[in-house]
């Protein structure tokens, strides 16, 4: 059974781009999940079953992702270095997993579905967290400044 990822309110971190970005992922999440919905309904169980649409699917979300983690590194350049690293660290790892773990010679259609949703959650709401202490670094960097 896929995992659905419904957008919520709370996932919205302020930033127009990020949070459309965000919604576009999980939407792709959720078209993924139909996808194997729809295989399940016709019976297509094995991972080697062709589902172009599904692949095609796939392969707009790493496009979007990794375009979406550009956005990301530019906006939290404030941060500072370790910040940038961290991220960085985030995209390579999604990039290793999507192109050499998640793939149908490894996994079924619905258990990259699940990966993907569940990865993608936790890149939104970690979002939050983020874009807390960039608030809080511009705030300050604003006080600074107008203090001298």
């Amino acid at each position: 059974m896929p995992m659905l990822t419904p957008w919520e309110a709370a996932y919205e971190v302020g930033d127009p781009l990020i949070d459309a970005q965000h919604r576009a992922l999980l939407s792709l999440c959720d078209v993924l999940g139909a996808r194997c919905q729809a295989a399940e309904g016709d019976g297509a169980t094995a991972a080697e079953d062709a589902d172009p649409v599904f692949d095609r699917t796939f392969d707009s979300l790493k496009s979007l992702a990794r375009g979406h983690f550009e956005v990301e590194a530019e906006r939290l350049a404030p941060l500072g270095d370790e910040a940038l690293e961290d991220h960085r660290f985030e995209c390579d790892e999604f990039e290793y997993l999507v192109e050499q773990i998640a793939t149908t010679e490894n996994f079924t259609r619905v258990e990259i579905q699940r990966f993907l949703a569940l990865w993608c959650l936790g890149h939104v709401r970690s979002a939050i967290d983020q874009h807390v202490a960039l608030t809080l670094a511009l705030a300050r960097e604003r006080a600074l400044g107008q203090r001298g």
